[in-house]
């Protein structure tokens, strides 16, 4: 199901790995800005940029053992897509591997989340960064819709869920929100708590030791990430990103990062993305040492 690995310093072979990368270039349902279908090969070009070695962390991302299994190859009906993405995931994780998926659009996130809930059982919980709500039960006449995710994830994989960055959403969604007690922090809140108050509250409100990071790229500002497919100004920055990525990843049993569309940027915003991904594998890691 997979093709074309080449992320730099992802040289383990798939049976010695702890990690495996994967991309997923499918942008099916992307309402206002297609092309996060060229987003893996993006992210995977970008890696070259950078050194191996993490100073924050004194760990060489070389010596970590992850796998870059290429891209899934994604058809052209949501459904069949979804539901064959959530096999693949299974099959990761049932192998005792963690997985880390580059989207790809938001949608994707769903069946890679239920495949880990799948595996972690009852004590599991969920952080997603994204700037808008997601929580339609459709749109434009479609169920899974990337504009649906954190809906689905509430009514079909857990409620133990809580979202960073949320700045945008119609009314209904936010009245949503509300009704239903979905937690959820604007950037004014991660600005006022700081990170360490900030992510001590959702640590204590989640109660679990197992959770599922998503990062839709449009959380930032598009002052650091320009190239997603809904900016939305007055979001994150980078360094709260990254902040928030290294408190949560020693829990974390998979990782994505969803909605770079790289045609609408210089590369920046796939450079970014791509040291998430690395910043993500040094803090698990160095966790486990």
């Amino acid at each position: 199901m997979f093709y074309q690995p080449g992320m730099m310093d992802a040289l383990a072979d798939y049976d010695s790995a702890s990690y495996v990368i994967f991309g997923v270039p499918f942008d099916r349902t992307s309402s206002f800005r297609a092309g996060s279908r060229w987003a893996p090969d993006a992210i995977r070009s970008a890696t070259a940029n950078f050194e191996s070695y993490n100073s924050f962390y004194d760990i060489d991302i070389s010596e970590i053992p992850a796998h870059d299994a290429g891209n899934f190859e994604a058809g052209a009906l949501v459904d069949d897509v979804l539901d064959e993405l959530y096999l693949d995931v299974i099959n990761i994780v049932d192998d005792g591997k963690l997985p880390i998926m580059i989207g790809g659009e938001h949608s994707l996130t769903l069946p890679c989340m239920k495949a880990c809930a799948k595996h972690a059982g009852e004590d599991f919980g969920v952080v997603v960064l994204d700037a808008h709500f997601d929580l339609r039960d459709e749109f434009e006449g479609m169920k899974y819709n990337h504009a649906c995710v954190s809906r689905h994830i509430l009514e079909e994989v857990t409620e133990n869920y809580v979202s960073i960055g949320i700045r945008s959403g119609p009314k209904e969604e936010w009245d949503y929100a509300k009704e239903n007690n979905v937690r959820y922090y604007t950037p004014e809140d991660v600005t006022e708590k700081g990170i360490k108050g900030l992510t001590n509250e959702i640590r204590e409100y989640l109660d679990c030791e197992n959770i599922y990071i998503s990062l839709d790229m449009d959380a930032l500002d598009p002052a650091f990430a320009p190239g997603v497919g809904t900016p939305e100004p007055f979001g994150l920055t980078s360094v709260q990103v990254r902040d928030i990525i290294r408190e949560f990843a020693p829990i974390a049993r998979g990782f994505d990062v969803m909605e770079i569309s790289p045609e609408y940027d210089s590369g920046q915003t796939a450079i970014l993305g791509a040291k998430y991904i690395r910043e993500f594998i040094a803090a698990h890691a160095a966790s486990i040492k």
